[in-house]
């Protein structure tokens, strides 16, 4: 390609937006000089944001158990079941009886993640006069403002410009030889925009593809370019073309040297009927692709996919089937790409390195309306994935008798998520925060990490998955077991002697979630020393039994 066929492709208002074979890319250029120190940037955590566009229902994707009637009253027709083969997961029963919800039926791999210690729910997420445009509301959530700022510049750009000064003259190098955020997807959004010039982040589908095209184009430049406008414009132009050049390569290079892990499926399609619009998996390709550049080495430090279609006006369910339809295709597709995605990071020894979480511009009316769907409202759930967080739901279900206007009430700021995980999980400083303009929410942030971040403490599951000790232990004629599991499985319970021979079955079924009880005969027992063990999905645990002379 000829250099004025590059040009022609590109914009001379900001990010430059160019095709290839029907891939859109949008690439970086023009520097500003900056002198703040770096701060979280010699770590390796990396954030990955996975956008819900159009507004996800946040009452049928956590439906609130405590309120159930209330709930079925305000959205009879869409209203999702509490019995049933397409019933709701109940999440957990260990939790307060107000903070226990039910998961959509199509929720699995995140129901796996939570009981995994791999997940934490912020409730009711918004923030003050939440706009309903899906534009507007939008671009506030990627600015990091409220609802009446206008920034030109996004949260994500403003701290990567902080972290990466004298971006992007200095930059790469060998200490980040790769683009600091990375967007899957057409163009680079406002979230990765700086105060001044172009953005601090690249917008690809195919690294290849992108390499392609930004080393087809042919000719040398010219020596020297005329002090005018159109000269400033012709030497912005060739500083992109240089950049994307040494990008290009690198993306290359870690896209071929990455790879998935062979144990890990991502899913493709919806397991049932949902139109051909929600039948693909879009959210599937873009996670295996972020974990293939971080296998590759990538130090990429945010990436931003997204999936679209939650603006679920109408036919958000199936008339007379209120679990099946276009929402549940869509909550399968995001809850079975996380889970594999989760999952590959585990097998590629990743996961201690990545943060996932979700985001929406607003969440849904209370109320149904007459068209088996949702009317654009106001807080909605996120959702943080990753081995690094403190699991847990944080705040209460809405109350669905206390509603403003017909919608849900707000219990956290959207930047108090935000300022958690750049200040916990990233390492930004106070400075930093200040540079991002979350530094005001810093004090009462969502606390999704815990004062260290070292792993799910082990309370976590001891209060989800519990063998208690037998009683009476030591035993004569009988003892009864107890175990606690937070969901259903298929349990295994068995006693055995000292060398691993079988002695008795006590329970092989499936069985719901909660609290088991349960009565063994030793009469047949010799006095001596013996082991029961458990396995139960998330359960697996043994301990001692001492059988006395009768």
């Amino acid at each position: 390609m000829k250099r004025r066929g590059f040009i022609k492709k590109l914009s001379l208002t900001g990010a430059a937006p160019f095709m290839l074979n029907g891939i859109p890319m949008t690439v970086l250029g023009q520097s500003t000089l900056k002198t703040l120190a770096a701060s979280g940037a010699d770590n390796d955590k990396v954030l990955v944001l996975i956008q819900l566009h159009g507004g996800n229902d946040g009452l049928n994707t956590l439906i609130p158990m405590d309120q159930y009637s209330n709930y079925i009253n305000l959205r009879p027709n869409i209203a999702i079941s509490d019995n049933g083969s397409r019933s709701y997961i109940a999440l957990d029963n260990s939790l307060k009886v107000e903070n226990q919800v039910g998961l959509h039926p199509d929720m699995v791999g995140i129901k796996a993640l939570y009981d995994e210690g791999k997940t934490a729910i912020v409730q009711a997420v918004g923030y003050e006069n939440i706009n309903q445009s899906h534009f507007r509301s939008r671009d506030i959530w990627w600015m990091g403002g409220g609802y009446d700022d206008e920034f030109s510049s996004g949260w994500a750009g403003r701290y990567l410009d902080y972290c990466y000064p004298g971006y992007p003259d200095n930059y790469p190098s060998a200490e980040m030889p790769d683009p600091l955020g990375l967007e899957i997807g057409n163009n680079v959004s406002l979230m990765f925009h700086r105060e001044t010039g172009i953005p601090a982040a690249i917008a690809a589908q195919n690294p290849d593809q992108f390499y392609n095209l930004v080393t087809s184009v042919g000719g040398l430049p010219p020596e020297s370019v005329a002090d005018t406008h159109y000269g400033q414009e012709l030497q912005w132009i060739m500083d992109i073309e240089e950049k994307s050049n040494q990008y290009a390569g690198r993306l290359r290079d870690v896209f071929e040297q990455g790879t998935n892990s062979a144990n890990v499926t991502y899913p493709e399609k919806y397991p049932f009927d949902a139109g051909n619009r929600f039948s693909n998996n879009g959210l599937s390709g873009q996670l295996r692709l972020v974990a293939r550049l971080l296998s590759g080495g990538s130090k990429t430090k945010i990436f931003l996919t997204r999936i679209g279609g939650f603006d679920t006006h109408a036919s958000q369910v199936v008339a007379g089937e209120p679990s099946m339809g276009a929402h549940a295709a869509l909550l399968y597709h995001v809850s079975s790409a996380v889970k594999a995605f989760q999952d590959d990071l585990k097998f590629l020894g990743l996961e201690d390195r990545v943060v996932t979480m979700t985001f929406s511009e607003f969440g849904r009316r209370a109320a149904s309306n007459g068209s088996y769907g949702t009317d654009h409202g106001t807080a909605a759930p996120m959702f943080v994935f990753g081995s690094g967080v403190r699991p847990g739901i944080y705040g209460t279900n809405p109350d669905l008798s206390d509603l403003n206007r017909g919608n849900l009430r707000n219990q956290f700021d959207y930047r108090q998520v935000f300022a958690a995980v750049l200040q916990d999980w990233m390492g930004a400083s106070n400075e930093a925060l200040v540079q991002t303009r979350f530094d005001q929410y810093a004090a009462n942030k969502v606390d999704v990490f815990g004062t260290l971040i070292t792993g799910t403490e082990e309370e976590f599951f001891n209060d989800r998955f519990r063998l208690d000790s037998c009683y009476p232990n030591p035993a004569r004629e009988k003892t009864h077991f107890s175990y606690y599991i937070n969901n259903a499985a298929h349990v295994r319970l068995k006693i055995f002697d000292t060398s691993g021979k079988l002695m008795k079955v006590v329970v092989d079924e499936p069985q719901n979630a909660g609290e088991h009880h349960v009565t063994v005969d030793l009469s047949r027992f010799k006095p001596g020393a013996y082991l029961y063990k458990i396995d139960a999905d998330n359960l697996k645990a043994t301990k001692r039994l001492i059988v006395q002379n009768r």
